[in-house]
């Protein structure tokens, strides 16, 4: 077995920069032997042994000891379905970006465009690169120093295969400054000193400002001042010259650069004259020679802009597939809320559950191929679509059953004392429908959760694997046979102490089984009656909830 561990797991270690992950080991090795699935235990134990071994060494030791398996035969890949090919692609000749803003860490939100990119630069063998949209946005959308670390970090853990070098806008502030240069030369950008709701005013009303008018010299020497700080934040900024008579009032002299004295995370004050977004990604697009574009339909404003601007110079134009908008049903995601409550001490810090971010899906026990699977179902469309997060659920829960070991948990426990014990163990599955069992110790003291104790005082109840009783905090074992009466979980007075941190943030302190003692940080377990959850700590004994 060690050896079809060794070798998954150098696999995995060199296609994701030299670090194996257990859970993904693990689904490749019974995917290769299902025989092992018979004892999963011993699988992950020796898994995370492997694993351990495997990352503590260098890439080329692990690339060297990847060859004496000889030529490795790569699965053939299921055709991927529900993806549409991208117009006039040519294999090895595709180059596509990912251009998230820092303003907090990638969220399942995220995961469809940036698994849809990865996937179609794969089937094309072509490049993807990352952008990190560092531009100074508005007030209320700040940037987070953290997640220059956490987007890529999230990208990785995802299975995205981006280019090495990260590119960063805050670096390409002079690029973006020789380009605005030039749209003035050409007649095509001005300064306006228009108030905001002057600017507004006139765009709605398709009224040309009388900035409009002046010289290109004019226009060169006060966009020269805008770089040299003679204006203030919000008394000029440099606009696009476009149709004022447009149909889109929003198309009207859209604004290119403006002034912003915030400090800059990286740069900090080193600018104080910052691109719009469409404006920076015009230029990148053409200079990084991106050839395809997959962007949501909310910002067709945005690549017609690219496209005027692409034209102005005479550039070529990348392909823009638009893709419908995407709800997913049982989520609300906001980085702006998620910054306040973090910085309130309310969230705990990006990774809490209620962020829905990429590093709180994995501390909850997702598997990065189950979001794949979840994306990769609704395919490409134009239409705005809405689905729920049970599929994701779905999609996880078909990865990880088969590798979760099965124990109970009791929440709020209450202390229970049986007038008897009928056996001082009892055998209980590890795995339903297979002969693997965990042993739990019995004992007059047991311990059962809250809610059940609540819901069936004085009532005859099963307590799972281990006999019948007449629930109250003295009870009755009445050693009658099992029949249609309310089953409980319990744990035995040797039970441990643990805490289970919900989705919602909620810390549910409680006790589970002795067995759980042997499990290390990381390991997926499923509560009877509760669901599945990944163990974060085992000092303290915690565990993050998944789902059901």
């Amino acid at each position: 077995m060690r050896d079809i561990i060794l070798k998954h797991a150098l696999l995995n270690a060199i296609e994701f920069g030299g670090k194996a992950n257990a859970s993904a080991v693990i689904g490749k090795v019974v995917a290769e032997k299902p025989e092992l699935k018979a004892d999963m235990a011993a699988v992950s134990k020796a898994v995370a042994e492997v694993v351990k071994e495997v990352n503590s060494w260098n890439i080329e030791k692990q690339k060297a000891e990847l060859k004496k398996f000889g030529k490795i035969e790569k699965p053939k890949k299921a055709e991927r379905t529900g993806l549409p090919p991208l117009p006039e692609a040519k294999k090895g000749k595709v180059v596509m970006r990912l251009a998230p803003f820092p303003s907090g860490p990638l969220h399942i939100g995220n995961a469809k465009p940036y698994i849809l990119n990865d996937e179609y630069a794969r089937a094309y063998k072509g490049k993807l690169l990352l952008i990190i949209d560092d531009t100074m946005g508005s007030p209320q959308k700040q940037i987070v120093p953290e997640a220059y670390n956490l987007i890529p970090e999230g990208l990785k853990w995802l299975g995205v295969r981006f280019d090495p070098k990260i590119i960063f806008k805050s670096d390409r502030l002079n690029i973006y400054y020789k380009y605005a240069v030039l749209l003035i030369e050409k007649g095509f950008a001005y300064v306006c000193e228009c108030s905001y709701d002057q600017l507004k005013h006139n765009r709605a009303n398709g009224i040309p400002c009388n900035h409009r008018d002046y010289s290109i010299k004019e226009n060169m020497s006060k966009w020269q001042d805008m770089l040299e700080g003679k204006y203030a934040e919000g008394q000029a900024v440099l606009r696009l010259k476009t149709d004022m008579g447009h149909p889109n009032p929003a198309f009207r002299d859209r604004v290119l650069f403006r002034i912003t004295t915030r400090t800059h995370p990286r740069v900090k004050n080193k600018y104080r004259v910052w691109p719009l977004l469409e404006f920076s990604w015009a230029i990148d697009d053409h200079l990084l020679g991106i050839t395809h574009i997959l962007r949501g339909k909310d910002l067709m404003m945005e690549s017609e802009m690219e496209r005027f601007i692409w034209n102005v110079f005479g550039w070529p134009h990348p392909q823009i597939v638009h893709t419908g908008l995407v709800r997913i049903e049982g989520v609300k995601v906001s980085k702006s809320k998620s910054q306040l409550e973090i910085a309130k001490g309310i969230f705990k810090g990006w990774d809490d559950p209620r962020t829905w971010s990429l590093q709180s899906l994995r501390k909850r026990g997702f598997l990065p191929d189950a979001i794949r699977a979840f994306v990769l179902a609704g395919g490409v469309t134009e239409h705005d679509v809405t689905i729920p997060i049970d599929n994701l659920y779905a999609e996880n829960r078909k990865m990880i059953d088969a590798i979760a070991n099965r124990y109970f948990f009791v929440a709020e426990p209450v202390e229970i004392t049986l007038d008897r014990l009928v056996t001082r163990s009892v055998k209980a599955p590890l795995y339903p429908g297979k002969r693997k069992y965990r042993t739990i110790p019995a004992s007059r003291k047991i311990f059962i959760d809250k809610l059940d104790y609540m819901a069936n005082k004085g009532r005859e109840v099963r307590l799972m694997h281990f006999c019948n009783i007449v629930l109250d905090k003295n009870a009755k074992v009445t050693g009658k046979p099992v029949k249609d009466i309310p089953k409980i979980h319990w744990v035995p007075a040797k039970a441990m102490n643990a805490k289970l941190v919900m989705p919602d943030g909620k810390e549910i302190n409680g006790m589970v089984e002795p067995a759980a003692a042997k499990l290390k940080k990381d390991a997926i377990v499923q509560f009877e009656r509760i669901g599945f959850c990944r163990c974060d700590s085992t000092k303290p004994l915690t565990f993050y909830y998944a789902h059901r």
